[in-house]
């Protein structure tokens, strides 16, 4: 098409298409400010680019990265999960009872997993079976899910974790590499080849942009459904895991919040509110953005009630920045 311009024109021209294809593609922007907001906070702070802190944002961005890889399924599908911080803290805390009663990390790690999945199956029940918005039927697991792990544990924290179960949240890889950054790295490698490499993975982004046409196409969405919701529990089952080892105990209050920080990293990343598009490694780049706005307003002495107010705004401006997106 730029072939017969002159070669000025020409160069204007690509440069422009160049910004412009950086535009659509929101991950790669949201890469760029990433790397920006980490050179003016190191200016502000010369905590901040110390190797200590770097792999502090990488521990604080695993669980709430994981968090989102099982939140971008919900919203690649066109649907949100509201629930996932409370199925945070149930899974954590009967985790932390199988673990008093079995003395077993694995039967711990099972049953926590365990409990991530069926709070995941329910959210998917009540929206096939009582076609209840997931909206409304996650709000209602996020009451519920929240309520048990209180009642379970009388609203105590356990405490007395073994060696083993901390190793997950606070063990390194050749005494360097953060054992849940290689946790966080295999499983979103894995969910990357499932989404665009199977059926159930294509399925997933054809409900988001019509779930009718895909029904009539033969695809059991209500079966693809169910199992996007168990995945999104069970990621915040995992999740919850790793943040227990690394704290070395399991709260029932734990998680409160999470849902705003992982769904905001899921829009940061590109995905749709609609549904139909989105890519789980750039809601990996949210969450990583997420975190170090977190960090470097600790680090800056940020009052934690602002920090509310940051993680509202980014939500709006990334879905802000969707819609403009949509209208160019």
């Amino acid at each position: 098409m730029n072939q017969n311009l002159p070669d000025e024109h020409r160069k204007n021209w690509d440069v422009l298409s160049v910004f412009q294809y950086l535009y659509q593609q929101q991950s790669i922007s949201m890469l760029f400010i990433l790397i920006i907001m980490w050179v003016i906070l190191s200016l502000l702070s010369p905590y901040f680019f110390t190797v200590n802190n770097l792999f502090e944002i990488t521990l604080q961005s695993a669980v709430i990265a994981l968090i989102a890889a099982g939140e971008s399924f919900v919203i690649f599908s066109g649907g949100i999960d509201l629930s996932v911080g409370s199925v945070f803290a149930f899974s954590a805390i009967v985790g932390g009872l199988a673990l008093q009663f079995s003395g077993s990390v694995i039967v711990s790690l099972m049953a926590s997993i365990g409990a991530g999945l069926f709070a995941g199956f329910c959210n998917g029940l009540a929206i096939i079976k009582l076609k209840i918005p997931p909206f409304v039927a996650t709000l209602g697991m996020m009451g519920i899910a929240r309520g048990l792990a209180l009642i379970l544990c009388n609203g105590v924290p356990i405490y007395g974790l073994p060696r083993e179960y901390l190793w997950i949240g606070q063990g390194r890889i050749a005494g360097i590499v953060p054992v849940p950054t290689i946790i966080v790295i295999i499983l979103f490698t894995i969910m990357y080849f499932i989404l665009r490499n199977t059926r159930f993975g294509r399925f997933t982004y054809s409900i988001g942009s019509n779930p009718e046409a895909t029904r009539l196409s033969g695809i059991k969405v209500s079966s693809v459904t169910l199992g996007i919701f168990m995945i999104c529990g069970m990621f915040a089952a995992i999740a919850a895991v790793i943040e227990s080892a690394r704290l070395g105990t399991m709260q029932p209050a734990s998680g409160n919040g999470y849902e705003l920080l992982a769904i905001g990293s899921v829009f940061i990343g590109g995905a749709s509110i609609y549904g139909g598009e989105g890519n789980i490694f750039a809601s990996l780049i949210g969450a990583l953005l997420v975190t170090t706005i977190r960090n470097g307003l600790n680090i800056l002495g940020v009052s934690a009630f602002y920090q509310y107010v940051v993680n509202g705004l980014i939500i709006i401006f990334a879905v802000a920045a969707d819609q403009i997106r949509r209208k160019h």
